[in-house]
């Protein structure tokens, strides 16, 4: 009777329980405390060669794995500091009295390029009024209507490049297709949303909309606050919605490269708009799981 050549293999397999003690596994690695499971318990009964095999171990914690981001220059990640930098420069804000016997007449000749001859004579009585100081902090002018978002764009980067001491923002137009730009002087009020404001009907007495102004942001600081977010055992969305939330931020005014395991420990880089290092730094103190750093 003739066998094949798999039957003649498996003749010089060795059984499991017969191998000598001098080749049994694992006897060049040191004893684990850990009960461990045996070949013979889940059927592995002999071994093909006679090599020596090998142990593991499976990890399950979260703290098992650990993930940096690495940056565009190559380097790693890591949260190596919580403090937050010194401010040197204060913010000052524009005083109308600091504003007074300065002549305007170039700026206001200039915005003649963006605006028609109606608009340049507003601008000019209000930038008059500034000027002799007999001005409230409500006075505004709304521009003629414009429905091309470029136009807009334009005016109101003029106003924050040539005229500081005056803010802009957009208001509806005369109709659904166009809006108007309305200026005023930048007064460091509260922009007519505090308890006591009145509702308004008309569209010149509208609540201001600063969102386009950088008026009530220091020019020293940054837009955008660069940190180091170390994080365990929580996704990326988790823990930024954890710091909007703590802040008085949206979540939308965070930025990252992408989401971190969640079942891991994680550091990688963020950025968060308009927000100062020292605010974000002091929640350390009452985060779990979650630390800030590196600004």
């Amino acid at each position: 009777m003739l066998r094949s050549p798999i039957a003649k293999s498996l003749k010089n397999i060795k059984p499991f329980l017969k191998i000598s003690s001098s080749l049994k596994p694992y006897s060049h690695l040191p004893e684990m405390s850990m009960n461990s499971v045996e070949e013979s318990q889940v059927g592995i009964l002999c071994y093909i060669s006679q090599l020596p095999g090998f142990r593991g171990i499976l990890k399950q914690r979260y703290s098992d794995f650990i993930v940096n981001e690495v940056g565009l220059d190559g380097n790693v990640i890591h949260l190596t500091t919580l403090d937050s930098p010194l401010e040197i420069a204060v913010e000052k804000k524009v005083e109308v009295t600091d504003l007074q016997d300065r002549d305007y007449t170039k700026e206001i000749e200039s915005f003649r390029v963006l605006a028609g001859d109606s608009d340049v004579e507003k601008l000019k009585k209000l930038t008059d009024q500034v000027v002799s100081g007999v001005i409230n902090d409500d006075e505004s002018i709304v521009l003629s209507p414009s429905s091309e978002k470029s136009h807009r764009t334009a005016v109101h980067n003029f106003f924050k490049e040539r005229m500081k001491f005056l803010v802009t923002d957009t208001v509806d137009g005369p109709d659904s297709s166009s809006k108007c730009i309305r200026v005023r002087i930048n007064s460091g009020s509260n922009n007519g949303r505090g308890r006591n404001s009145r509702k308004r009907k008309n569209r010149d007495d509208k609540p201001y909309d600063s969102r386009g102004s950088d008026s009530s942001w220091p020019e020293n600081l940054g837009k955008f606050l660069r940190f180091h977010l170390y994080k365990e055992n929580k996704d990326t969305q988790e823990a930024l919605g954890l710091l909007a939330k703590m802040l008085g931020n949206k979540l939308r005014s965070f930025g990252f490269a992408g989401t971190k395991d969640k079942r891991a420990v994680t550091t990688q880089r963020v950025t968060v708009f308009k927000q100062r290092a020292s605010k974000l730094a002091a929640l350390n103190e009452k985060l779990i799981g979650i630390k800030v750093g590196n600004f």
